[in-house]
């Protein structure tokens, strides 16, 4: 078959990886002049298996209330004039329940788990460096009544098979001392060793230039036009030089649409609607100052809900959520509260190891911001469209690194007519029950 992917983030370029190892030809249209330039840019860095937990849970239409009065809240609600927010926002609301969680945790963690293996045979079989570490991720607060809650949180995750487990503060020292200027505050912590990190635009624009090198034709500086819709197929895509402005037709036998929190506007061109809303997401990444005082087990700040990772020469710190549509803007009041709430805890847990200083200063943060596609559910949408030749790999919210190669993998899967070996249900081919991980694969109607 000839597929052609749209989008190369970490979701599409993955697709294309798998499908080339299937034996299919691939075409990969991106409007950047590179893969990773948009929301896997400058993620938080982590490969966590043992948070993949939904935003979605009892307590969090409350905290989103009162979260709604802080600019530097972690998930922020901006109410728009857009109907697709207030259906997206009401589908949230209708996942704020504990058999919801459950049932939402279980799929998030089989397909993390699904992915971490096929990461890990991407890198042995590509030989790709991207600043890995894996030494875990620890999770540490500092308030007693969070703490409190870290055994109920890891006991949910070890029901999936994830080994998070409850540390004291002495322990979470031990495994890492760079958090020691900083124990005073803390009162605990959680740790997963199994967990790791690394750059995930390094290692996509890695495996972009394999997927080339192994015959993909790479469209680079290509805007999406339209997809051609005739009766109950997609029959081609337009795609424009943004360079020339030369108008290509792409015909394939298989479309995919991996085109992160813009899947949702493509899609609904040619009147199919699902539920991608885009959450604003901040990082800054700062040159190390004292590499020997760095920390290298990346980390969660529980009070600030941020990730902390280690990149090399450079601290990456991430986090937020913003729904408030397409806006992309840094420099607007609100975001600049945000960036600076990063730099200034990094100063408050490693006082002195990075460069915090802000560019009036003569620092360097360089500070970024990206549309994480989320879903009500967390749950991303991996599998068959309603119009024939049309499949979607999109709606990984603040889990596209760690989702990433396994998304890839089992849509070329199903594309190729197997079954993903994993509990988990698959767009548009599943009912509510979920597949059985140890059910052999099947061959699917093409």
């Amino acid at each position: 078959m000839h597929v052609t992917v749209l989008g190369a983030g970490i979701i599409g370029v993955s697709t294309a990886w798998h499908l080339l190892q299937r034996g299919h030809s691939v075409t990969v249209v991106e409007r950047q002049p590179a893969a990773a330039l948009e929301t896997s840019f400058a993620n938080a860095a982590q490969i966590s298996v043992s948070y993949c937990e939904p935003w979605a849970n009892r307590q969090a239409p409350l905290k989103a209330l009162k979260w709604m009065f802080s600019a530097t809240s972690p998930l922020l609600f901006r109410p728009q004039w857009d109907p697709d927010q207030w259906r997206w926002a009401l589908q949230f609301l209708g996942q704020c329940n504990d058999a919801a969680f459950e049932r939402n945790v279980a799929e998030l963690v089989a397909l993390g788990s699904y992915s971490h293996e096929a990461l890990k045979a991407a890198v042995a079989d590509t030989g790709i460096a991207f600043d890995r570490l894996e030494r875990g991720i620890a999770h540490y607060y500092t308030d007693e009544k969070a703490f409190a809650g870290a055994a109920d949180a890891a006991a949910v995750m070890q029901r999936f098979g994830v080994q998070r487990r409850v540390v004291s503060r002495e322990e979470l020292l031990q495994i890492e001392p760079a958090l020691r200027p900083f124990a005073e505050r803390i009162v605990g912590g959680t740790y997963t060793a199994s967990d790791e990190s690394g750059d995930a635009r390094v290692f996509t624009q890695a495996l972009a230039q394999r997927c080339e090198q192994r015959g993909a034709q790479m469209l680079w500086n290509h805007d999406i036009d339209r997809l051609d819709r005739v009766g109950d197929e997609i029959r081609q895509v337009r795609v424009r030089d943004r360079l020339n402005g030369q108008l290509r037709l792409l015909q394939s036998d298989a479309f995919v649409v991996a085109c992160g929190s813009y899947t949702a506007p493509l899609l609904k061109t040619v009147g199919i609607r699902v539920p991608i809303y885009p959450g604003k997401g901040y990082s800054a990444t700062l040159p190390l100052l004292k590499p020997e005082q760095a920390p290298f087990v990346s980390m969660i700040d529980d009070q600030r809900k941020i990730a902390i990772s280690r990149l090399g020469d450079q601290l990456r710190v991430a986090g937020t959520i913003e729904l408030g549509g397409f806006d992309l803007s840094l420099h607007t009041p609100l975001a600049r509260k945000r960036c600076d709430m990063l730099v200034q805890r990094i100063e408050q847990v490693f006082p002195g190891v990075a460069d915090t200083r802000t560019p009036e200063q003569g620092g360097d943060p360089r500070f970024w911001t990206g549309l994480r596609p989320a879903t009500p559910t967390n749950i991303p949408l991996i599998g068959r469209l309603p119009l024939r030749r049309l499949w979607i790999n999109a709606g990984h919210g603040t889990l596209g690194w760690t989702h990433g190669a396994g998304s890839g993998k089992a849509l070329a899967e199903l594309i190729h007519g197997e079954r993903p070996a994993m509990r988990f249900r698959f767009h548009g081919i599943d009912n509510a029950q979920a597949v059985p991980a140890t059910s052999r694969r099947e061959r699917l109607p093409a």
